[in-house]
């Protein structure tokens, strides 16, 4: 089993840059798919990147497209999150997760391995 850990959450004035990490230790992350989901206060889980198993592959949210950008560094067994032009409703914990599917999957149901979350916040 993968187990993940997310860091690089915090307070961050709108218009800022933020890069998050998922640390991935138990398995190599090269069997997974890597997503990076968040969740505000109120709202469900919902979609925010995947990058496939060799990183030559990523697809996003619409509302994050063009700010956002997800990578891979298999050799340390790791995902980040660049993001870029924060906006307030970019307010959310973020949730690394992993997914041993053959297709991209954008619900977070078909995700089995997730970290804690980190909590990013943009002030307006």
């Amino acid at each position: 089993q993968v187990q993940l850990v997310e860091s690089g959450g915090r307070l961050v004035q709108a218009g800022g840059s933020l890069r998050l990490s998922c640390a991935a230790s138990g398995r190599a992350i090269s069997y997974y798919h890597m997503g990076w989901f968040r969740q505000a206060p109120g709202k469900e889980r919902e979609f925010v990147a995947v990058i496939n198993r060799s990183g030559g592959n990523t697809y996003y949210a619409d509302s994050v497209k063009g700010r956002f950008t997800i990578s891979r560094e298999n050799a340390e067994n790791k995902v980040y999150l660049q993001m870029n032009s924060l906006k307030p409703e970019d307010t959310a914990v973020y949730y690394c997760a992993a997914d041993s599917s053959v297709i991209f999957n954008l619900s977070p149901t078909g995700y089995v391995h997730w970290g804690q979350g980190t909590q990013v916040t943009v002030s307006s």
